[in-house]
Parts: structure tokens; sequence; C-alpha cells
């Protein structure tokens, strides 16, 4: 179910009403809310409910049976079973595929034959999200950060629609404290002003910037690069940037508004990714409860940086190959990973340099603070390029069409277009604080007034976006 469908107003405006009225019965409400929540999740296919559940309970009995173990070897052996469990129903479903064709195109080029059977394995949506959230549970459990929870209040963590499919990443610290008292919410503490500002700019950032973008330009120059000039590769390079940080932040920002109207506050997930002085500030920035999921559940446990240079750039290398490989079962995407692991490293060997030269990590000003800002938004293009390609020759010929395409026409680079993406980086310069002065004139305007303004709004949305709403990038992932 996507949210900027009618089927979806419909939804959720059920469950708005059912979730306060059966908010002073915490029972009832729960069940309520994982009954709603697997009719969200099934509304694509309702046979990966299966699969929901299926990872909701290795989640609660890996959570219970870590708890309950009388030794430490008894309780690394359940996390351990835990974890292998999870991940072999991600690995299923997300890498069988790409593993087999892997080892049967290897073989093949031994002049072998074999391998895995090739079997076509429907990718569910939002799996490696809602596994990565088991994973941290029972991680959390097994590290005694966390106390295991009553099964219902985890099968609602895991399932819980507004962050179901395509995030944020919600750890189990945050979010069960807040069910567990969900029957003290109170409907009148909701800060409506804050979720509609979040709902409407997430529209508008998915059905405005990112769908045209996507149509306008970097669909079909990515589609064939050969026939499109290096001005428009160029700019549908930086299209594709505006293109996925709009459809990416804009599915959080509804989500993170949609919960807040539940009485439920997430984390949030994007901060003006583009602004970013070095990829390190990028990766703080960008859908940052990934980013420190893999901080705290991999580079840290791997050693981070507390060994010397060689192992803290192995540690970064680990790192995000395997962040770039959770994004999707491809090698273009392990090459992505491998460019920011790369860059990464790149980056701590220079500031450790400037530190050991007595120098500042990053020198300043504004010409500098411009130039690292720019350098570092070309360089997350370069990895946006492997990242959006469908296949490393798609790759490769994009970045060639940048040197020997000036003498093809250019048709497709239009004011609209530039219009579009310099709104989609530009208003990541504006300061929170417009946005926070915004909200609070909303406030001072009565009902009927806060009412015409989202009507104007979404009129607005409606009439610049094109018909229909294609799925969110991150759903696939």
């Amino acid at each position: 179910m996507l949210f900027p469908t009618i089927d979806f107003a419909i939804f959720f405006g059920i469950v708005f009403v059912l979730n306060w009225l059966l908010a002073p019965f915490p029972r009832y409400w729960k069940l309520f809310i994982i009954v709603a929540s697997y009719v969200f999740y099934g509304w694509w296919d309702w046979r990966f409910v299966f699969l929901l559940a299926a990872s909701t309970t290795t989640t609660i009995l890996g959570g219970i049976l870590i708890h309950r173990a009388r030794s430490e070897r008894a309780r690394r052996g359940w996390l351990t079973a835990t974890v292998l469990v999870e991940l072999g129903l991600l690995g299923w479903f997300k890498y069988y595929g790409f593993l087999s064709q892997s080892v049967d195109n290897a073989l093949r080029s031994l002049g072998m034959h074999g391998g895995f059977p090739l079997l076509n394995v429907t990718l569910p949506v939002g799996i490696s999200f809602f596994t990565f959230m088991g994973l941290s549970y029972v991680i959390d459990v097994f590290r005694h950060d966390l106390e295991p929870a009553k099964p219902i209040d985890v099968a609602v963590f895991v399932c819980f629609f507004p962050h179901l499919v395509a995030g944020p990443i919600v750890r189990g610290s945050e979010l069960i404290p807040q069910i567990e008292r969900a029957h003290r919410r109170n409907p009148r503490h909701i800060d409506f002003p804050r979720a509609a500002y979040l709902i409407m700019a997430g529209l508008f950032k998915k059905v405005v910037l990112s769908s045209y973008v996507s149509s306008a330009i970097v669909d079909p120059v990515f589609a064939a690069p050969r026939q499109h000039s290096a001005l428009e590769v160029l700019f549908a390079i930086w299209g594709y940037a505006v293109q996925i940080y709009c459809d990416f932040s804009g599915y959080t920002d509804i989500a993170i508004g949609c919960a807040m109207l539940l009485g439920f506050r997430f984390p949030e997930n994007f901060n003006a990714p583009y602004t970013a002085r070095t990829l390190q500030d990028f990766w703080r920035r960008w859908h940052m409860t990934l980013s420190f999921w893999l901080r705290d559940y991999l580079y840290i446990p791997l050693g981070g940086n507390q060994g010397g240079d060689a192992s803290l750039y192995r540690n970064l290398m680990i790192t995000m190959v395997l962040g770039g490989l959770w994004h999707g079962a491809a090698w273009t995407f392990v090459a992505w990973g491998a460019l920011h692991g790369v860059g990464q490293s790149i980056g701590h060997y220079r500031r450790r340099r400037r530190k050991r030269a007595g120098r500042p990590q990053l020198a300043e000003g504004r010409l500098a603070v411009a130039w690292q800002r720019f350098a570092t938004f070309q360089y997350v293009c370069l990895g946006w390029v492997f990242f959006r390609a469908t296949s490393f020759s798609n790759a490769f010929t994009m970045l060639g069409r940048l040197f020997d395409g000036w003498t093809t026409p250019t048709t497709l680079v239009t004011f609209p277009v530039i219009l579009t993406i310099a709104v989609g980086i530009g208003t990541q310069y504006v300061p929170d604080q417009f946005a926070v002065k915004v909200q609070q004139a909303f406030a001072r305007w009565g009902v009927l007034l806060q009412g015409a303004a989202l009507a104007g709004i979404l009129l607005v949305i409606t009439t610049l976006g094109p018909p229909g709403v294609a799925p969110f990038i991150y759903f696939r992932f």
C-alpha cells in the first residue's frame, strides 16, 4: 500500500480513529495495530504476511531464549542461532538469485556447468528493514541494553505499519517503551502542526519533485545514455541525486508524520545530506538510522577506529561494502558501497595527517566550505551512478558520455528540470528555524483555516504531480 494513494488515505483514516478509541484498552489496541499492520503489508501480496510473522516469531523467541540462558556460552549460542535464522530468511529472498547467478556465471567462464538451481525468488517489500529491526532487538537483549519485552509488544514493534516497508529503522529502545505506555497517550498532545508539515513536505518531495525529475530526465538518460549529450548525462546524474533524496526522505517524512498522529515518535532519518562537507558527514545526515545501525552493530564490533590505520580502513571497507550489499543484490551496489568505503578511508587519512601536523581537520572559510560541499556532492553523485545503473556497462557508458558527448544536441535540460534540481538541493540549505516558524504560524490558525490550507496544498501537489504514483525506490531494499 503506497502512502500517496486514496487506498492509504482511507486505511489511515480508519486506523487513526480506532487507534484513539482503543487507546485506553492496551491489549485490544495492540491486537488491532498488529492486524492493521498485516493488512497494510499484505495489500501488495498477502502471502508475504507469513514471512513477516516468521521474522517476528524468530525475534520474540530469540529475545526470550537469550534472556533465559544460564551461561554466556548458551546466550551466545542462542544469539548466533537467531541471527542466522533472520539472515537466512533475508538471504533466501534477497540474495539467492544473485548468489546462484554469480556462481553460475563464474563456472561458465571456466567452461563448467551446474551450480545452484536458478530460481525466480520474488523479493518481499521491506524485508531488509524489519530484519534489521529484529536483529537490533535481539542484539540489544544480548548486550543487556534492553530487557525482553512482552511478545505482543515485540510483535507491534516489528510490524508497526508506518516504518514497516521503508523505515526508518527504529530500535527497540526507541519504540518498545512507547508501545508499553501506549495507553497513556493523549490525542490532545499530538504535535499536529509538525505532523502536517512533515506529511505535506513528504508528499511534495515524492509526488512532485522526485516523480518529475525521474520522468523528465533521469529515466530516459539512464535507459539509453549513448543517445544523450554530456550535459544531459550530467543533469541526469544530479537529477537522480535529487530523485532518490526526495523519494526516500519524502517517505520517511510521511512515516514520521503518520506515527506522530498516532501518538508515537520516530527518530529522524535525514538532515540535509547534500550540505555535507565530507563523506563521513554525509553518512551522519543520510539515512541516519541505517548509518547508526551499521556503526553500532557492525563497524564498532569489528574494532571501529580503535586499532591502527590499516584496521580502521579495513573496518570502513567491510562496513560500507556490506552496507552497499544491503541495498541490493547486485555488484553495482557492492561497487557503490566500496566507493564510499574508499572515499571515507581517504577522508580519514587526510584528517589524521592534518591533525598530526597541528592543523584543523577541515579547512575553514567560505570558499573552503563551499568547495568541500561541492566536492562531496560530486563524489556522492559518482556513487549514485553505480547505485542507479542497471549494470557496470550502463554505469561506465554514463560516465564515458561526460567526456565524449559534448557534440550531441541537448534537448532534455530544460528550465523546469534545472529548477526542480535546484529546488531539491537548495531547500536543504534553508535554516531549520524556517520550518519551525511555519509550524508555529500554522498552529495559530483556526481549524477551518488549517483544513483549507492543507486542502490547497494537496490540490497543488496533485496538480503538479503526474497521474498515478510510482512505488518508492526503497521499497525494493
